[in-house]
């Protein structure tokens, strides 16, 4: 997983409340077993039902397309429980959304995939919103994950939290097979230790040591 640290990007702002997987990604357009998700985020949004760019989106706007933040409101990622809604993201470009709360699910699986989701208060949140609006993709909004910060392109900047191990999953770029080996020590310490206490244990499925 790509390690996540700073991030200087213009910032997107889609400043609705309760923007559901549905939304980022349709079913019609997860029943796939391909990696690029990217090309259909807000599909029934970015597209005309002829298939043809809608130039009323956000997206399509040239000043937003490298956009690599979304600014939003209450509830992001709300609704059904689909992984493929981060990876939409994440093949579009998107490193970081911020949003005054997540989805559940969606929270987790973007911690897990490398999508840094930043939660503000209200109050802030707006601010930052509004800020951002302003911009109209003139000027950067700069994330910081080592010092938990998010500046945004009014030079306003505001602080968030992060639980710890998260924080370090996303910095170091470590996917759950590299969390667990972070304890490989503990993980080596406790096998010994339990050989000794259960030598059986350890032994079944071998003879003489070897597997059978």
């Amino acid at each position: 997983m790509e390690k996540f640290k700073t991030l200087h990007s213009v910032a997107v702002p889609m400043l609705r409340d309760n923007i559901d997987t549905d939304a980022i990604l349709p079913v019609a357009y997860m029943k796939t077993i391909k990696s690029d998700f990217g090309k259909d985020l807000f599909h029934n949004l970015r597209y005309k039902p002829d298939g043809s760019e809608n130039p009323e989106f956000i997206l399509n706007k040239p000043e937003y397309r490298p956009s690599q933040i979304i600014v939003s409101h209450n509830n992001f990622g709300c609704g059904s429980s689909r992984e493929t809604a981060v990876w939409a993201l994440l093949g579009y470009g998107i490193k970081a959304v911020v949003a005054e709360s997540f989805g559940d699910i969606f929270l987790n699986s973007s911690f897990r995939m490398g999508l840094l989701p930043i939660a503000l208060p209200r109050e802030q949140l707006h601010a930052l919103g509004a800020a951002v609006e302003r911009a109209g993709g003139k000027k950067a909004t700069i994330v910081d994950l080592e010092s938990q910060t998010i500046t945004g392109p009014d030079n306003i900047t505001y602080r968030f939290e992060i639980d710890a191990t998260r924080k370090r999953i996303l910095l170091e770029g470590l996917d759950g097979v590299g969390l667990t080996l972070l304890n490989a020590d503990a993980i080596a310490a406790f096998q010994k230790k339990d050989r000794e206490r259960r030598p059986w244990i350890h032994d079944i499925g071998l003879v003489n040591g070897t597997p059978v």
